[in-house]
């Protein structure tokens, strides 16, 4: 799972207005969930559980999550939400290097934003566009922080989030790490957590191991085509595939 992007800014152009509506802006200060969340013109449904929250990212395992989520999840009546969690700004490129925002003037700094915010706008619309062929209606949720895993995890139990998908590799399958994993070890038991390798769910089975020092690790045992790649280690979290 990747989460990258640029500085908080308006709203992606609309793919579709019957599908995509206002986007949902979140700033992080430290890592914590700062701000009022306003979600436009439409409130959370959580009580019948239509709600799925999909974070996305530059790389192409979100983007897999995104499309197995689509396939698997959402009907027409599915409300999806896209997280992504995109790096504070604490340099300005310019002509003698990077240098501190505090060093640079006011508009070298919103000149920069504005091609970050571009950036994501572009980023975004590739997402919009499957929802919007998919015609499922989707929103976006922009969190500004260094530490994405982390900057997920605080927003389930302000968002009471039941359904959360993310994409990973399978590189971190192997070696049981990456920023997915922790997202499903750490989360709340009332959120469900899909992950997502090569666009196929991974099931991990996470128990809890008694050691000296009280860690929760993360056991597992191989149920398909991924058990000869995986080696099991302790203290790890190994996922595996399941073919849907």
């Amino acid at each position: 799972m990747e989460f990258a992007g640029s500085n908080d800014g308006g709203p992606p152009n609309p793919i579709d207005s019957r599908y995509v509506s206002a986007e949902t802006e979140i700033e992080e200060e430290n890592s914590s969930i700062a701000g009022e969340l306003q979600h436009g013109s439409r409130a959370s449904d959580e009580e019948n559980g239509e709600d799925v929250y999909v974070a996305v990212g530059k790389s192409n395992s979100s983007m897999e999550a995104l499309q197995w989520t689509l396939k698997n999840i959402a009907t027409q009546s599915t409300f999806v939400y896209l997280i992504h969690v995109f790096p504070e700004v604490h340099q300005i490129p310019t002509l003698l290097g990077k240098l501190p925002k505090s060093q640079v003037s006011p508009s070298q700094v919103e000149s920069h934003m504005s091609q970050e915010r571009n950036k994501r706008r572009v980023l975004l619309e590739r997402f919009l566009n499957l929802c919007a062929d998919s015609k499922v209606k989707v929103d976006t949720i922009l969190i500004e922080s260094d530490l994405p895993a982390k900057a997920v995890l605080d927003l389930i139990p302000v968002m009471h989030i039941r359904k959360l998908v993310l994409g990973t590799t399978k590189s971190n399958l192997r070696k049981g790490s990456g920023k997915a994993c922790h997202i499903h070890k750490n989360a709340p038991d009332f959120c469900q957590v899909k992950i997502i390798c090569e666009g196929k769910e991974v099931m991990a089975e996470i128990t809890s191991s008694v050691s000296s020092t009280s860690n929760i690790s993360c056991c597992c045992r191989a149920k398909s085509r991924l058990q000869d790649e995986v080696k099991v280690k302790p203290n790890y979290c190994i996922c595996f595939s399941k073919c849907i």
